[in-house]
């Protein structure tokens, strides 16, 4: 393989210190980290799938970078049909979309944009998930946890709502904030690689 002996400085834009654990699980320390700063309200009538490519792309958008810069971003949401479970406002929508989600299924999308060289590639990763019944002591005691604040759906899979979750269908990263496996080929095509491959001999 020949390494582009200049691959762009990469820029993560957002603030999220999943998506950078994520990253170095992979080898991958961007060189800098600037948050976008966007309106995430869902448009009427927009589906999950249309929504979370938006936001992925506006973020991207929203960004300067230098000429020799790439800028990764990314969204996440949970959907129940059409419906958009983002970050719960408060205790009671928390609880709403924690009862909503209960025993059932549900989608979790990610979106990855990459923007580099006057170009922006987009892909979209979707992951079901399947939450177990939950009981009315399990909800209360979540909900006083604490966890579902800042979490799109109002639960973070790595977090305490792990207990609720016994199947997946799809990235167990993307459900976190990042599919590893799709990021790391994006980032690959643009010279962009692990540190521990940036470094071999061969």
């Amino acid at each position: 393989m020949t390494l582009d002996p200049f691959p762009p400085s990469l820029v993560l834009g957002s603030a999220s210190p999943r998506r950078l654990d994520l990253l170095a699980q992979i080898g991958i320390v961007p060189a800098a980290s600037r948050p976008a700063h966007i309106d995430e309200t869902p448009r009427k009538g927009e589906l999950p799938r249309d929504y979370i490519r938006r936001m992925a792309l506006e973020k991207a958008e929203a960004v300067a970078i230098g000429a020799h810069e790439a800028l990764l971003t990314a969204d996440t949401t949970v959907s129940v049909g059409r419906r958009i479970l983002g970050k719960p406002e408060d205790r009671d929508e928390a609880a709403r979309f924690m009862r909503l989600m209960s025993g059932r299924r549900h989608v979790v999308l990610t979106a990855v944009a990459l923007r580099h060289g006057g170009r922006t590639r987009c892909r979209l990763v979707q992951t079901t998930v399947r939450m177990r019944s939950l009981s009315q002591a399990d909800l209360y005691r979540y909900l006083d946890a604490g966890d579902w604040r800042g979490k799109a759906g109002g639960y973070a899979i790595q977090g305490a709502a792990a207990a609720f979750i016994p199947w997946i269908q799809g990235s167990f990263s993307a459900v976190v904030g990042l599919p590893l496996a799709e990021t790391a080929a994006m980032l690959a095509a643009i010279g962009v690689l692990p540190d521990h491959v940036k470094g071999s001999p061969c």
